[in-house]
């Protein structure tokens, strides 16, 4: 996937169609998102906003700034009719997205969100300088560790190495964790896919039923050996289900 660049914004933008716009999560890299982009941009215009997590200043960073950066992101592609997809963090900055701009969402889907609970980095924060530290967290986060393969750890362990990014990081963390969504989304309309892992450490499975009694119009759908990020550890299971959620909601 190429990485583009325009209006001050880096971004992937693959395929044609509607589009399709995916937010990573704290750690998450674009490459997160490989199996959908490869199945999704045959028939969708997949888009993917590089947020600027380790590069926003310090005193800013938190989910304020990230809504806003995805709102001014949109604004600046002239998007509309979003299938809106998030993971993690980027499932929460969906949600604040939603509620501010539903004109413009089409879909919302979820998977592995925080807004309601979150055992964030399996109840610690970042450890700087300690590789082992780094490896079994990043382990932590899926149902068999060998998905954490030695490139996505020396990734995240070269970010955690940086005292800046760690401090935005651990901010960005903060104001998720302080930020419950559970009085506002019940105001959330949009048809809304909850994909979830039935093995998710980070926002266990109660999270995801939580979410599906709040937001009115959901779709609830678990995955089986499966932990926090389901589109990288079973990318065919959540490609099928998301694919069926849009297909019905184009023909609605």
């Amino acid at each position: 996937m190429q990485v583009k660049e325009d209006k001050g914004f880096r971004f992937i933008d693959e395929g044609q169609g509607e589009p399709l716009l995916l937010l990573h999560g704290l750690f998450g890299a674009l490459s997160n998102w490989d199996g959908v982009v490869n199945r999704f941009s045959q028939n969708y215009r997949v888009i993917i906003p590089l947020l600027p997590i380790y590069t926003m200043p310090v005193k800013q960073a938190g989910l304020t700034a990230l809504n806003k950066f995805v709102e001014e992101f949109v604004t600046a592609m002239d998007l509309t009719n979003l299938n809106l997809v998030g993971n993690s963090l980027g499932g929460h900055v969906g949600l604040i997205f939603t509620l501010k701009n539903e004109e413009k969402v089409k879909t919302l889907t979820l998977t592995g969100s925080s807004g309601l609970f979150e055992n964030s980095m399996g109840g610690s924060f970042p450890r700087r300088g300690s590789y082992d530290y780094i490896q079994e967290r990043v382990a932590y986060t899926f149902y068999d560790p060998k998905t954490a393969t030695k490139e996505l750890v020396d990734e995240v362990f070269e970010t955690t190495k940086s005292i800046p990014k760690a401090l935005r990081i651990v901010a960005i963390a903060k104001s998720a964790q302080r930020h419950n969504m559970a009085d506002e989304i019940t105001r959330i309309q949009v048809p809304t896919l909850l994909i979830w892992g039935l093995n998710d450490t980070i926002t266990p499975p109660y999270v995801g039923h939580e979410f599906d009694r709040l937001i009115p119009n959901t779709t609830l759908r678990f995955i089986d050996k499966c932990c926090h990020a389901p589109m990288m550890e079973r990318p065919e299971e959540f490609n099928q289900i998301l694919e069926e959620f849009l297909e019905r909601e184009l023909v609605v």
